[in-house]
């Protein structure tokens, strides 16, 4: 199984647009409820067939705290989201803002978040 190609913004090649917001709810709806980090980490692991060691070797962390994330044991940095996605080839501004919504659902406020380069 391949990675999902979705178009890329001709202003911002990295930046993923409308599809992504598409894929998104496919996946919420697929899950019946908010995408979060860990779960986003996971379906990008299995879509693109990588093992969990090999993707946390990938993203120099430990197996088991690959595992944590994607459990939502454990949370990521905007920091350490915007490095994931570079290291996969996805994009920086949706890892980060879903790293983003996970901090803020974690403190109560339910919101959707939306980056748009500056």
């Amino acid at each position: 199984m391949g990675r999902l190609t979705l178009p890329a913004s001709k202003k911002y090649p990295n930046m993923i647009t409308r599809a992504k917001s598409d894929a998104r709810r496919f996946l919420e709806g697929l899950r019946g409820s908010p995408l979060t980090f860990g779960r986003m980490i996971a379906s990008v692991r299995v879509a693109d067939e990588i093992p969990q060691a090999e993707l946390a070797r990938r993203l120099g962390i430990s197996r088991a705290n690959l595992c944590d994330i994607e459990k939502g044991r454990r949370s990521v940095t905007v920091k350490r989201a915007a490095q994931f996605a570079r290291i996969l080839g996805y994009s920086v501004n949706q890892f980060v803002a879903v790293a983003v919504e996970d901090q803020l659902r974690k403190a109560g406020l339910k919101v959707q978040v939306r980056l748009e380069a500056a």
